[in-house]
């Protein structure tokens, strides 16, 4: 059978009817699922997408029933939600108009999230005390993050208008699905690897789903960031995004731009902190010069400069006289030291056993040079020593008589 204009729909009537098919079967209905990819534009209105295991379908919630909807929804809330499905018929889309939305409970991805949140808390990985501060003026920064994405983009135009004076590595990963998690933890090993050693790491990509960014909550790409021993920035998603990577980094950015904005110094901060302290060294080089020039004109006023060789005349009469001074001193001690001397030399004469002798008596002494005191100290046949004033005198002892 061919086509004809006769037995051909056209786009408009083939979707008028769909329309008339959901609307018409599904006027007003309860529907359950997960909230994912939250929307909260300045409209008022919000908009998300709401989904199950095998299947998803946008969702709307107008800025008047919002206002008055009474409760609180977020990315991995689960929910039922209360209303019509609406054809939108420029798009060729479908999308639930919500009019009520109940708690259903926690989401199995947001059950997940807080189950490792509570672990790796408890074992000190999210502590304060374990962050570290960004160096004040890095070198060299590795950014791992999609080369193609608007993450790098973003970020590279943010350091460019920032400060040129550093080099940055791209180092590349997949920063979304299920080999995401792998790439992550490759890259921020391979970024410990680069030398001369790398100052600041950071992980970054733009904004997505609680699905989307799920890579940056995996258990193996939160330990890498933990154990890195380069200083790391997480800006992962938008300002609402929370990952728990951000919660292991030593500092969490916004956003690639707040990541760029927060790493590098500010060139222009950096020029005038560069003019004001040159101008501090100026005033501190004249204030030197001027001191030094005054302490200069104080010393040549000095008669030591102006007159020295007065100077050397005083000092010369002042040594000559010094020298007279202690020339004195010393006779005097040295005439008093010998009179001292004559005083005791006499005093230890006349104290002197070999004075006696020169009276006439002497003293004996036994064949040991003991002092022979009494005659029964020796015997007829003893060896004796007299010595009198002027020499000795060798005996024999005949006989002894004792008293």
């Amino acid at each position: 059978m061919n086509a004809t204009a006769e037995n051909a729909v056209s786009v408009s009537e083939l979707t008028h009817h769909i329309k008339a098919i959901l609307e018409g079967t599904f006027p007003s209905i309860w529907v359950s699922g997960e909230v994912s990819d939250l929307s909260r534009p300045r409209s008022g209105h919000l908009y998300f997408t709401l989904k199950d295991d095998n299947a998803h379908i946008r969702g709307v919630i107008w800025r008047g029933t919002a206002a008055r909807l009474g409760v609180d929804i977020a990315d991995g809330q689960s929910v039922f939600c209360f209303g019509d499905v609406e054809v939108y018929a420029a798009r060729g889309t479908y999308q639930l108009v919500i009019r009520k939305v109940q708690n259903q409970g926690v989401g199995a991805l947001q059950q997940a999230f807080e189950k490792l949140q509570a672990k790796l808390h408890a074992e000190g990985l999210f502590a304060a005390e374990r962050k570290r501060p960004l160096p004040r003026h890095p070198r060299r920064i590795g950014v791992i993050t999609s080369p193609s994405g608007a993450a790098i983009r973003d970020f590279l135009e943010a350091a460019s208008a920032r400060f040129k004076g550093v080099e940055l590595f791209i180092i590349p990963a997949i920063v979304q699905g299920p080999t995401a998690a792998k790439s992550i933890v490759s890259a921020i090993a391979k970024a410990h690897r680069y030398r001369p050693t790398l100052d600041a790491l950071i992980l970054t990509r733009g904004g997505g789903s609680l699905e989307d960014l799920w890579c940056f909550n995996e258990e193996p790409v939160v330990r890498s960031v933990a154990a890195a021993t380069i200083p790391t920035v997480s800006a992962v998603g938008h300002e609402i995004d929370i990952t728990l990577c951000d919660l292991a980094a030593d500092v969490r950015a916004l956003t690639p731009t707040d990541a760029a904005t927060r790493i590098l110094p500010d060139a222009k901060m950096f020029d005038r902190s560069v003019l004001e302290l040159q101008r501090r060294l100026q005033r501190s080089a004249q204030h030197m010069i001027q001191s030094r020039r005054e302490r200069l004109e104080y010393l040549a006023e000095r008669p030591a400069i102006r007159k020295p060789h007065q100077i050397v005349h005083l000092r010369s009469r002042s040594l000559d006289e010094w020298d007279a001074r202690a020339r004195r001193v010393m006779f005097s001690k040295i005439k008093l030291g010998q009179a001292k001397l004559a005083a005791q030399a006499a005093a230890l004469s006349a104290l002197s056993p070999l004075n006696v002798l020169t009276r006439g008596y002497s003293v004996t002494l036994d064949e040991q040079g003991n002092a022979v005191e009494n005659a029964n100290q020796v015997q007829p046949g003893d060896v004796l020593r007299t010595r009198v004033h002027q020499g000795q005198i060798e005996s024999v002892v005949r006989t002894v008589h004792p008293d």
